[in-house]
């Protein structure tokens, strides 16, 4: 049984979250993420990035892996959503109304002094990992949003790896200056509209658990709150 969803930026990185369930022991875990770290050290990769329930701490400390921070996990049915704000547009980079650089600088404009505290990388890598992890159409799912011809932020959304109908938000940002007027609220509401249209049932979110901003959102979105974990880093 995979207990742990991998994807793998081939030498640079591995991004393993824990696949939660109630009826497997502590140490199926430990047995199968321990067969990841020895698979992740034979094979030289640059760094390990783990979602982990935050009870494995010592164990995943002894390992000599450190603690970033803490999320807060939240899931929401798509089956019927509330309506949409009609003053805000949106298109996706496969448009080609907008080029892979000018979307790359919104990306990095949506992402400064944001509350998330996981791994800050260059925008070119960050692109890079988009295009390895969403395929060939990774333009399909790249959206950005404009209120009075206004670029006011971006998102990504796509089925989670390894699943049939697990809607997920590679990124989701408002840019600094609109911050607080809530367009986070509308635009995430669109972006489950667009997850639904790529045929999810549910959507998955996930946040920092000092990020109260992007908890609102979530909470003013119908998502409820399904989980806890701690982000772990071992680097090589």
């Amino acid at each position: 049984m995979n207990l742990f969803n991998i994807i793998k930026n081939k030498q640079q990185y591995w991004l393993v979250d824990q696949i939660k369930k109630d009826d497997i022991p502590i140490e199926s875990y430990l047995h199968q993420f321990t067969q990841i770290l020895e698979e992740w050290d034979h094979q030289g990769i640059g760094y390990l990035s783990l979602l982990m329930d935050e009870r494995f701490e010592s164990w995943l400390l002894q390992k000599k892996f450190s603690k970033i921070s803490s999320i807060e996990e939240y899931i929401r049915e798509l089956a019927s959503l509330p309506q949409i704000d009609d003053q805000i547009c949106w298109h996706s980079l496969s448009d080609g109304l907008l080029d892979d650089r000018e979307f790359g600088e919104l990306y990095d404009l949506c992402r400064f002094e944001s509350a998330n505290k996981n791994i800050n990388q260059p925008i070119d890598q960050v692109m890079l990992s988009l295009k390895n992890e969403l395929g060939t159409e990774w333009r399909r799912h790249c959206y950005y949003f404009t209120k009075d011809e206004a670029l006011i932020g971006i998102s990504i959304p796509h089925i989670e790896m390894g699943t049939e109908d697990e809607g997920r938000l590679f990124y989701f940002g408002v840019v600094p200056s609109l911050r607080g007027q809530g367009l986070g609220v509308k635009i995430h509401k669109i972006s489950l509209a667009l997850l639904k249209n790529f045929r999810a049932n549910y959507y998955v979110g996930s946040t920092d658990v000092n990020n109260s901003h992007m908890i609102k959102i979530f909470e003013k979105n119908g998502c409820e709150l399904r989980d806890r974990k701690g982000i772990y880093k071992i680097i090589k």
